[in-house]
Formats: structure tokens, sequence, C-alpha cells
């Protein structure tokens, strides 16, 4: 039986004999009426857990001072309030904390088991499935090393052990393969904290081992309910050890087939319909759990699937950072702690006073290590991977944690292992899991970061300090039909580096103005009508985006900018407006004034010059726009970087040459005047080097002027260049949109397409 099962099993029990007779009796006559938990019981798992949750953290604390992992301090909060330490000091306290009441004991239990899953969540968030696939054969080699090596040591143990240490010397084989599965297995949950917490689960080492210890775990639960149904019932259960496998083959194929995308789908619709961080976290973490539940039926624990979820939930378009980081802060802060210093409670490591005790325990801690490090070792050789690499892929997979807890707790209650050999796998877990940190710390201090492993964690880096990377849901908005070429095209290309999706809105004033004598549903059709030959318009340059198809929508209204500002509220990354230019003196209509002041999110304005007189004064058919020269003005500010970005990322997916311009203005007041072309070359290579790094060609210019505005203007006209793109912020004086004289100069007479960004 699994530990879910086990554990579920015994909590029915345990909640019927804390009925009461009477209660009893009403329930055998009602079997509708249940119960609540009584008093008492509320009362002391509320204390256990305040108990549990300082203590852990303090020790966690004080281990990070000394700069060690806080899962160290955590593991060892329970060792202190179990009957090793407190149970010796003040045995009365140490029972009326943790009384031996079953009943209590599976209250904890439980919401110790929702620790795990979430900490298997948030391990799924952080694992790149993209890095794991590139190094799926490594990862695959060393975990069969890692579980081989093992599996044949622990199993030799149990053969030659004393027969003292055996519950049923009849059963000396079921003993045997339990201990080798006890040291085949590792503890994702341990090893993905300890990794966080030494921030390396973003390097090529810490993905491998995370990948290679979630292989070792799922087959070593795998095997651990074979050997559990054999000691049930003395055979071996093959259809049950079958299924087991098929089980796991088949859910992993599923997953990462149609479970990715159906995922997707699922979070990008609950995305479209609610909105915020909440609606999502609650979604991903249904998810989780149903499909925990669903592979612990299949038999295949319930770890496999919560893992999983999180690792398809990473991956999706449409997920949300704040909600990882929620996840890991409520997993970090409250429930691993639990976990954690809940498992420690059960050891008594006073068992292990007993010198033989001590001699035996201290042998199987030696093979359970050597059997890990040995095997790793050879997997990692086998894929000529580097000598400290290899120690450091053993260091880690080293680690049992409490999963071999769990595991240590099942072979007792199947009556496999007796209360002296359960201490001393305890003893192992325990005692692997503190030597990880140290070990992990020291054998990685000795590997070298590879420059293709440097420059990824560097773009990880970038992105994460960027703006336009941080880009995933778009608003683009336009009143006529031709002006979405521009700009949907733009988005396209950035849609070619990141993930981006595209709501269009074709924004009428009203609808078409129809005689009322000719029916009240012709206006409506002939309007339908139109706004369908404009969404048809509006999808041709929208074809360029890569990855999910774009929404097309159609707003009629008086008042149409109300509308637009509502749909922009939910949780769109950024608004986009195509204008065209204006014979009038105001630079955009009062709609795009409106959503420009009002946007709950940064605005892009996509601006294009005058029809050319050849065109007639006709709007020009689609056609597709590739800019090869980008001009960017910057005067080192917020806004300049942003529009740097931006881009570089179109200069990327674009091969066009980028250039940075700075134009000090001459006769300036300012402190620096004296020296206007030293700070100017700093500034534009300071922005140089940040589009390089997103892998732009770049080249730089620093002059003078007396009127920059008009000197840009001049240059992008002399240099032929087929974009402009400027950064600056709204300037609230006005009810227009106005974002100061020198930006609208530019606007207005700039030669080319205008991108103007306005983000923060």
């Amino acid at each position: 039986m699994s530990f879910c099962a086990t554990l579920a099993s015994s909590f029915d029990l345990s909640l019927l004999a804390a009925l009461s007779e009477p209660a009893a009796e009403a329930a055998a006559a009602a079997p509708a009426v249940l119960k609540g938990l009584s008093h008492h019981a509320v009362l002391m798992l509320l204390v256990q857990i305040a108990v549990l949750l300082a203590t852990a953290r303090f020790l966690g604390e004080i281990m990070r001072k000394l700069k060690q992992p806080p899962v160290v301090g955590e593991l060892m909060a329970g060792v202190v309030l179990g009957p090793s330490v407190l149970g010796i000091a003040w045995p009365e306290a140490q029972h009326l904390l943790f009384p031996k009441d079953q009943h209590l004991a599976d209250l904890l239990s439980a919401i110790s088991w929702i620790g795990v899953l979430f900490l298997l969540i948030c391990t799924g968030l952080e694992t790149d499935l993209g890095l794991i696939k590139r190094r799926g054969k490594t990862a695959l080699m060393i975990s069969a090393g890692g579980i081989l090596v093992p599996f044949a040591t622990g199993f030799a143990l149990g053969q030659f052990i004393d027969s003292a240490y055996l519950a049923n010397p009849d059963m000396r084989l079921v003993f045997s393969l339990f201990m080798a599965v006890a040291m085949s297995i590792s503890a994702v949950p341990v090893i993905a904290k300890v990794l966080m917490d030494l921030k390396l689960i973003r390097r090529d080492i810490g993905q491998l081992i995370l990948a290679a210890a979630m292989t070792d775990d799922t087959i070593g639960w795998i095997l651990l309910a074979v050997v559990a149904g054999l000691a049930k019932t003395g055979v071996v259960d093959v259809v049950t050890a079958l299924k087991s496998v098929g089980g796991a083959v088949v859910f992993m194929l599923f997953a990462f087939t149609l479970g990715a995308p159906l995922i997707a789908r699922v979070m990008a619709t609950v995305d479209k319909r609610f909105g915020g961080a909440g609606s999502q976290m609650s979604l991903v973490l249904a998810l989780a759990f149903a499909t925990a539940a669903l592979t612990h039926e299949m038999g295949i624990e319930a770890v496999l699937g919560a893992f999983t979820v999180g690792i398809l939930a990473g991956q999706a378009p449409r997920f949300r950072h704040e909600v990882g980081h929620t996840l890991e802060l409520v997993t970090a802060s409250f429930l691993a702690p639990i976990f954690f210093a809940s498992a420690g409670v059960k050891v008594d490591l006073m068992r292990l006073a007993d010198p033989e005790v001590a001699l035996v325990g201290a042998v199987v801690l030696a093979i359970a290590c050597f059997g890990k490090f040995v095997g790793c070792y050879l997997g990692a050789w086998a894929c000529k991977i580097p000598h400290w690499e290899r120690l450091a892929l053993g260091s880690g997979m080293n680690a049992r944690g409490a999963m071999e807890i769990i595991v240590a707790t099942i072979g007792l209650s199947l009556g496999v292992l007796t209360v002296e050999m359960y201490s001393i796998v305890v003893m192992v877990a325990i005692a692997t899991s503190l030597m990880a940190p140290p070990l992990l710390r020291w054998t990685l201090s000795k590997v070298r970061m590879g420059e293709t492993e440097a420059k990824r964690l560097e773009m990880e880096a970038l992105a994460a300090s960027s703006f336009i990377r941080q880009v995933r849901r778009v608003l683009l908005v336009g009143r006529s039909a031709t002006r979405f070429d521009l700009p949907a095209q733009i988005l396209g290309y950035l849609s070619h580096k990141q993930p981006i999706e595209v709501t269009a809105v074709y924004a009428r004033p009203q609808a078409v103005r129809t005689p009322w004598w000719r029916g009240l549903t012709r206006p409506v059709r002939r309007f339908h009508a139109a706004g369908a030959k404009a969404l048809e318009r509006i999808g041709r340059p929208l074809r360029l985006l890569k990855g999910s198809r774009p929404e097309l929508k159609v707003i009629s209204d008086p008042d149409p900018a109300e509308q637009v500002l509502a749909e922009a509220a939910r949780d769109y990354e950024l608004v986009v407006l195509g204008e065209s230019h204006r014979s009038t003196e105001a630079l955009f209509g009062p709609m795009a004034d409106r959503i420009i002041h009002k946007s709950p999110c940064p605005t892009l304005v996509v601006r294009e010059p005058a029809t050319r007189p050849s065109e007639g004064g006709k709007p020009p058919l689609y056609r597709v726009w590739t800019p090869k020269k980008i001009l960017v003005p910057t005067v080192g500010t917020e806004y300049s970087k942003n529009a740097v970005e931006l881009a570089a990322v179109l200069a990327v997916s674009t091969k066009a040459e980028v250039t940075i311009i700075h134009i000090s203005r001459t006769g300036s007041n300012d402190v620096d005047s004296a020296r206007p072309h030293e700070i100017g070359a700093q500034i534009v290579a300071r922005e140089a080097e940040r589009a390089k790094k997103f892998g732009a060609s770049v080249e730089t210019v620093v002059t003078e002027g007396a009127r920059p505005e008009e000197d840009i203007v001049r240059i992008a006209a002399q240099g032929g260049y087929d974009l402009l793109v400027i950064g600056s912020s709204l300037r609230a004086v006005s009810a227009r949109a106005f974002f100061g004289h020198r930006v609208e100069n530019m606007l207005k007479n700039a030669p080319c397409p205008v991108v103007l960004l306005s983000a923060g």
C-alpha cells in the first residue's frame, strides 16, 4: 500500500475512533450526519503547527546566518522537538505537545503531505523543461547509475545483516528488497530546497541533478509499490508492478504531448474570463491536486502528478510569474518547514545509543553514500561529464530527506523494519540531507561555468529586469482597418523572440447610419458586415504572429474609449494604438487621447507619416514591412532604456541595424554642460551594451545641436531610416495626450514611421 493510501486509511479509522459511543450509534442510524473535529483536536493541531513552524523557521534562520541552507535547520527542528532531545530533557512537555494519539498524528500528517505537494509544484515551476529535454539522455544515464548501484548494495546489505534487525527473519528477501529501495530513492523536495537555498536551481548542473533525481524518485516509488505488495502478500505481485510501470509511462506521454497544450488553453481561458493572479493560482493548485489524485489512484504516487502540473503550468504562455513567486513564498515560509519538522518528530536517535546499533547504523550510512556516489559517478562518467560535476551530482542525489523517512514509516507499519532499523534508516535520511549542502557547495566551487551556461544565465537575468521581455498580453486598438497593418507587423516581429497573445479591437465611434424607415435590423446587419470585413483585413498582418491565434473584437459605442479601457483593465501588459498623420493641431484623436491618459498599463503608439502623393491620398493595401535601419534617440532615462530594448528585439527579428543617438543641447545651463560629449558617450555606450545583449547589431552617435528634435528628424531623413523608436513619459498638463514639444515635433515631421513607447 502506498503512503497516501496508508494515510487515508488510518485517517478514516481514527475519525471513527474519535466518535463517542452515542455519536457512533447516531451515525449508524443516520449515516449522512458527520461529527466535526473536537475542541481538543483543533487546539492541539493549532499548537503543533505553531510550535513546529516557529522552531523550524528559527533554526532555519540560524542556519542561514551560518551560511547553510535553511532546510538543514528545518529538518533538525523536528529532531529537537521529538523524543531525541525534548523527550529526554522534558518528557512531560514532549508528550503533552505530541501525544500518542493516532487521530492527531493523522491530521498533522495530512498537512505535511500538502506541504510535499506544494513543494513539488514549486519545483516543477522552477524546472527548465527545455534544458532537461536537451540533456535528457544524460539525466537518464545518471539516474540509471544512481538506482542500479544503490539497489545492488542495499540488497546485499539486507542479505548479510544480522537477523536481530529483521522484524520477520523468514522474510529476509522482502527485507533485502525493501532496503534496496530505501538506498535507491532520492528526495526531490529536499534536493530542490537545497538547490533553491544555494541559488543553484537555474544552473545547468542544478537542472541535471533535479532531472536525474526526479527519475530516481519515480522509479523508486514504483519499486516501493512492488515491495510493499510483496510484504503484504508474501509473493511478487507482477500485475501490480506492470500496472504501475505502464501507468507511469502512459501518464508521462499524455502529460507532455496532449496535456501541455490542454493546460495552456485552460489557463488562457481562465485568464481571459476572470483575470488576476488569484484566479490563476487557484487554477494551478486545483489542477495539481486533481492530477496528484489521478496519479495516486494509478498507483504511481501523488508527487509525480503535482510535479508534472508544475512543469506544464510554468511553460504555459499565460503563466504569471507573480503566481510562482507567491506559491514559493507560501511554501518556503509555511508548508515546507512544517513538513520537514514533522518528519523529524518521529525520529528517536536514542535507539542509536547502543554501540552495536550505532555500528550497524554507521555501516548502513556508509553503504548508502557509497552506492549513490559510485552509481551517479559512473553514470556521469559514461556521459563524459567532468570529474567535479560527477561529484556534485553524487552530492546532490545522495540526499534522501523526508522521502526516505516516508519509506521507513511504511516499512515499520508493514512489519518489515524493526524499531532499531527504522531509526537507522531515518538517521541515514537526515545525515545524507545534512551532508548535501556543504558537499554541493564544495564540489560546485570547483565547477567552472561554461560560456554557454553563463550566457544563458545572463540572458535570464536580463529578461527578468527587462520591460519588453515581460510583455505577454497585448491589446491592439485602431479606428481604421488599414491602420492595423504596421502595429500588427511590429507585434509579429516581437513574437519571434517571446510568446505574445494579442487581442485586436476595431473601435468605431458609432454604428453605420441609415434611415430609420429601412427597418430596425438593417443598420445592425450593415454594421456587422462592415465589421466582419474590417476584421478580415485586420487579421492579415496578424498572421505574422507566432504562437497562439489572435482574438479579434469589434467595439461600437457612442464612447468606444471607455469600452477599450474596460478591456485594457483585464491584465494586459501593453496597449498598442495605430495612429495616422493628422492635419489638425491635435496630435491624436479624442479617443486615443483618453486611452493614453487612462490606460492601466504602458502604451505604445505606432504613427505612420502622411500618405505619399503617389498613392493618391488613399490608404495603401496591406504589404509586408521589414525595417532595415532603426533610429533610437536616448537621454539615459528609464523610458529611453525601454525604447532601446524594443528596437533591439525588433532588429534581431528583422536583421536590422540599430543606431542609438544622443544629441546634447547646445547652450544648456546644466551643471554638466561643460562636458556634454563625455556624458553622451557614457549614455549611448550603456544603452548599446544592453542592446547587444539582446543580440542586436548596434552603432552609436553622439553630437550636439540647438534643437535636438529637428536634428533627429534630419538624420532620419538623410540616413534613410525605416523606423524611429522614441521612449517618453506622458505630461499631465492638458486633456490631450502630451509628451512634450520635442516628441511632438518628431511625431509630426518624421519621414518614417514612429513608435512612441510610454512605459516607466
